[in-house]
């Protein structure tokens, strides 16, 4: 270099000079000054980083068949910059209390009117936040095989008082109806032992209570054999495809409205659908979040308020599950594949989001 310098020209080694400057003072304007908007917060667009950068993230579920809705959310979370922990299989009685103290995050399965008993007694609005609508529209009810509803004419509940026709569904031989019912703790069962008080069920009806899953596959053979089938269900579940209203089986309707008092004002319209009182509260299936991670999460929050997915596919998806796709693995897999078929409204969730979190700086 000292050699070039020697053989240049004075004119040039000064234009050189120059423009080393030159270079020297632009390299110095990119970087912030104390002047004009020196105050001013980095945004994501500046600094490169994502709402939920170093932020980690941790749902939970009650069974597989709920986890397709928590994994759209998780992969909208991830887009978001947050770190998702593996998700916490619990009961929705303890996942509430779990949800209120800080062990998990959020969850995608809470039912509005039927959790909200689990919802209060974990601290209520002061601990937790109930956000968006994940899932519309969502029932539940108790079923019997078409075939039993025609030959008997059994179309509610309260006929099952006449120990003949309980007789029909009696499993055991103790001349009771057997009813594949709800396991404890998932807050179903508290209705179902509410209406066999309202509707003086309990001398002729049997609630049968365990693995739901493998108490309605013996249900499912009874039906194959040819048996009559008594069973609490809910939508979406893969289950109507299998047993399907007003194909195989029927809902059976409650004589009159009657709820658990923490489920609070039901009328007989908020419990019918399809032409049937079925006794329990057409419900909608929520995001609830922890309060602390609500607050401190403006992104997350618009995401849990944005994503709603119909119930028919949650129900189609389902059903990949009853066909063999039942793996945590298939139901990302599902969830993904879901997502690239709704891509822009999935965007839009996205952009949506990263703009809370931008105008909250």
């Amino acid at each position: 270099m000292k050699e070039l310098f020697s053989r240049t020209p004075a004119a040039l080694l000064s234009g050189l000079l120059l423009l080393t400057g030159l270079a020297a003072c632009d390299n110095t304007a990119e970087t912030p000054t104390d002047a004009g908007g020196a105050d001013e917060t980095p945004t994501e667009s500046t600094t490169g980083a994502a709402p939920g950068e170093g932020v980690s993230v941790t749902p939970a579920y009650n069974v597989l068949e709920e986890l397709f809705q928590t994994e759209v959310i998780n992969i909208g979370l991830e887009q978001l910059g947050y770190t998702l922990e593996s998700p916490k299989e619990l009961e929705p009685s303890t996942m509430h209390v779990d949800l209120a103290n800080g062990g998990i995050d959020y969850i995608a399965m809470h039912w509005e009117r039927l959790h909200n008993d689990f919802f209060e007694n974990s601290g209520g609005d002061e601990q937790l936040e109930r956000v968006g609508v994940v899932v519309p529209d969502v029932l539940q009810g108790y079923a019997i095989d078409k075939a039993t509803a025609d030959e008997y004419n059994i179309t509610s509940l309260d006929q099952l008082t006449d120990p003949e026709i309980a007789a029909l569904f009696d499993t055991d031989g103790d001349g009771r109806a057997n009813m594949t019912g709800c396991n404890p703790g998932w807050g179903c069962e508290l209705v179902i032992e509410h209406h066999f008080d309202a509707y003086s069920l309990r001398d002729t009806v049997q609630h049968d209570q365990g693995q739901y899953f493998a108490l309605i596959a013996d249900t499912i053979t009874r039906f194959e054999q040819g048996d009559p089938i008594l069973y609490y269900t809910w939508t979406p579940l893969w289950l109507g495809g299998v047993l399907a209203p007003g194909e195989e089986v029927e809902w059976l309707a409650v004589p009159y409205t009657d709820l658990p008092e923490a489920q609070g004002e039901v009328s007989e319209e908020d419990t019918t659908a399809q032409g049937v009182n079925l006794g329990f509260v057409v419900d909608r299936m929520r995001v609830v979040a922890n309060q602390e991670f609500y607050d401190n999460n403006p992104a997350a929050v618009q995401l849990f308020e944005l994503v709603t997915i119909p119930i028919d596919a949650v129900s189609a998806q389902n059903q990949r599950m009853q066909d063999g796709e039942d793996s945590p693995e298939d139901i990302r897999r599902h969830a993904e594949e879901w997502i690239a078929e709704n891509q822009d409204l999935f965007d839009s969730w996205i952009e949506e989001a990263r703009a809370v979190e931008s105008a909250s700086r």
